[in-house]
């Protein structure tokens, strides 16, 4: 039995037509399950204890892994944590049932328990359980592999990612990290640099220093390196960036410009835009022979290309049109068509890992929303909008959307949405942010 049976399978069925009522939770017997004819959505209130140990430093650690799973299930929009303090029962171990009925009274449709058990070497393991409440049963168990005591933040994400698949039948996304462009100093003199930090805003630091512009950073779909553009040789250059050596090539030396560069979903190529003569035009690369490929061949300005998961087919944006709008090519330049016909000018597409929906940014009426469509450019639908927002990034399970947003007089912030356009948040950042790209579930 799976609690929120079907959830995010019929989600996708949900957002293709607007504001369809979305999901709500309801106790049936002995079983929690989604309504989806419910005209509320209700997150699931779960009760994650603070992890049990055998030592004053175990028991602080479990109370931090407890506290970022907590936080990581609100922030998801489909969950809601319980405060600790409403909690009835003293759970004292965690291969014993709980008493449900306690559980029960506070409303709690889930609980997690766990424990930190400190290794003869230093390091930790962390058992977990998963109990249906009110089906009073366990759902899941399982242990962490050992990690030193400073992995503790990852092991809370892992966690949370196991809970978020059981609960819901999808591979979750907070084990993840965030690629972004620091913002600082005054308009006239903007110093860019590139930065990480975990997908709630922790551990943030510096990839690159203060003395070069970089722009447009982006993952490799399946290893620890990413791309981006930099100014710091003089001429704007795309480099490729080792995150476990940190080292970093120059991608080419090519004739003009090149940026907006996205990975193939392989890992082994990439397409970006290069400028010539000023006209802008798509290419791709392999990044094992170097070879590239012209992939479009017009006078317009082609750019902001994206692969499809399955590397079939590329996204991108022209305005050979008469205004910038999405198309899409196989991945070889063939068969390009237009795909977007609201009103407005389109940029920034990027295709889900889903393969479901292309993200875009559309401008119009002096302002820029976040919107998705299906790939044939049917079922267009705005999830967010403002003074300006730009550049969105998918979460690797394809639910969630990040992107930047700049108000009047009021710098750039990291801001995510999920795909019924209701959870909306600002994620914390040390300085103002821009353009950001979501990794995928960390190995």
């Amino acid at each position: 039995m799976r609690l929120m049976k079907s959830f995010l399978a019929s989600l996708v069925a949900i957002i293709t037509v607007a504001f369809v009522a979305p999901p709500s939770f309801a106790q049936e017997a002995d079983r929690v399950h989604v309504d989806i004819e419910q005209g509320n959505l209700n997150p699931m209130p779960i009760a994650v204890i603070d992890f049990l140990g055998d030592s004053a430093a175990a028991q602080q650690v479990g109370r931090d892994i407890a506290g970022v799973i907590r936080a990581d299930l609100d922030r998801s929009g489909l969950f809601r944590a319980i405060a600790p303090d409403a909690f009835i029962e003293r759970i004292e171990a965690t291969n014993i049932p709980p008493r449900f009925a306690g559980w029960k009274n506070i409303d709690s449709q889930a609980l997690g328990v766990g424990e930190v058990l400190p290794q003869a070497d230093g390091r930790i393991l962390v058992t977990f359980r998963l109990w249906d409440v009110f089906g009073e049963r366990r759902l899941d168990s399982f242990e962490v592999p050992p990690r030193t005591p400073d992995g503790w933040r990852r092991i809370a994400h892992h966690i949370a990612d196991k809970i978020y698949e059981q609960l819901t039948g999808e591979r979750g996304y907070f084990d993840t990290q965030i690629l972004f462009v620091s913002e600082s100093g005054p308009r006239t003199a903007r110093i860019k640099r590139l930065m990480i930090m975990d997908q709630d805003g922790a551990n943030p630091s510096f990839l690159t220093g203060p003395n070069a512009m970089v722009l447009t950073p982006r993952f490799a779909p399946n290893s620890r390196v990413l791309t981006y553009m930099s100014f710091e040789t003089g001429a704007p250059r795309v480099f490729l960036y080792n995150l476990n050596t940190n080292r970093r090539e120059v991608l080419g030396d090519f004739p003009g410009m090149t940026f907006a560069p996205r990975f193939r979903p392989d890992g082994n190529g990439i397409v970006f835009t290069l400028d010539m003569n000023g006209n802008s035009e798509i290419f791709s690369m392999d990044l094992q022979s170097r070879a590239r490929q012209r992939l479009t061949n017009h006078p317009a300005i082609d750019t902001s290309p994206s692969y499809s998961p399955d590397g079939s087919q590329i996204v991108f944006n022209s305005d050979r049109g008469g205004s910038p709008q999405l198309y899409v090519m196989a991945a070889n330049g063939s068969g390009q068509r237009r795909i977007s016909f609201g009103e407005g000018r389109y940029s920034t597409p990027v295709w889900s890992p889903r393969g479901d929906l292309i993200a875009f940014t559309r401008q119009g009426g002096g302002r820029f929303a976040i919107g998705v469509m299906r790939p044939d450019g049917s079922g267009e639908r705005i999830l967010t909008e403002s003074y300006l927002d730009e550049a969105p990034t998918w979460s690797p399970n394809g639910r969630v959307i990040m992107f930047f947003r700049e108000g009047r007089g009021e710098g750039p912030r990291l801001w995510s949405v999920d795909l019924t356009g209701r959870n909306l948040r600002r994620i914390d950042t040390q300085t103002e942010a821009s353009d950001p790209a979501w990794s995928p579930l960390l190995p």
